[in-house]
């Protein structure tokens, strides 16, 4: 097998382990955590829920008219999200932490964006809370995004220049 088709099944393995992460847990979270459900993992500090959100990020977007949702929340990421991943299927000098975390957020990305499809609201259903610090309600897909975006901001400080 050529470096290259190595390459392009590894990302889409990366883009497809981040998707089913996340659909696997959303699904085991509607099916068997009551809407609303607040149940402590670790004491008050880690909290599992089944919460819908019908906007982005925090809920922001929740009041918008249901067409600026239809653009803002599901034909641009679209858009995005193809363009990044033909990016990185396409780019043969991208780094190997790059690409890893530009799968996450492509992977994650598809998982919430599958959600607003299907269900028109993405499940979320963890949160945390240490001392001051609360997150709000999140979701694996979350997590993903957060991390390759962190991962991104990481790497654009190091020696591995060729982000994109």
């Amino acid at each position: 097998m050529n470096k290259g088709l190595f390459r392009k099944i590894a990302i889409v393995l990366i883009v497809l382990l981040n998707f089913g992460c996340d659909q696997i847990s959303k699904e085991a979270v509607r099916a068997h955590v009551n809407p609303r459900e607040y149940i402590q993992l670790i004491g008050d500090r880690f909290i599992l829920t089944n919460v819908e959100n019908t906007g982005a990020m925090l809920g922001f977007g929740q009041q918008f008219p249901f067409w600026i949702k239809l653009m803002l929340f599901q034909a641009l990421p679209i858009i995005v999200l193809l363009i990044l991943l033909y990016r990185i299927l396409n780019k043969e000098h991208l780094g190997r932490w790059s690409i890893f975390a530009f799968a996450c957020v492509i992977g994650g990305g598809i998982g919430n964006l599958v959600d607003r499809i299907a269900y028109g609201s993405v499940t979320d259903f963890f949160q945390i809370q240490i001392g001051i610090f609360k997150t709000g309600i999140f979701n694996m897909a979350d997590v993903s995004v957060t991390l390759g975006v962190l991962l991104l901001l990481a790497l654009s400080f190091s020696k591995e220049k060729s982000l994109f």
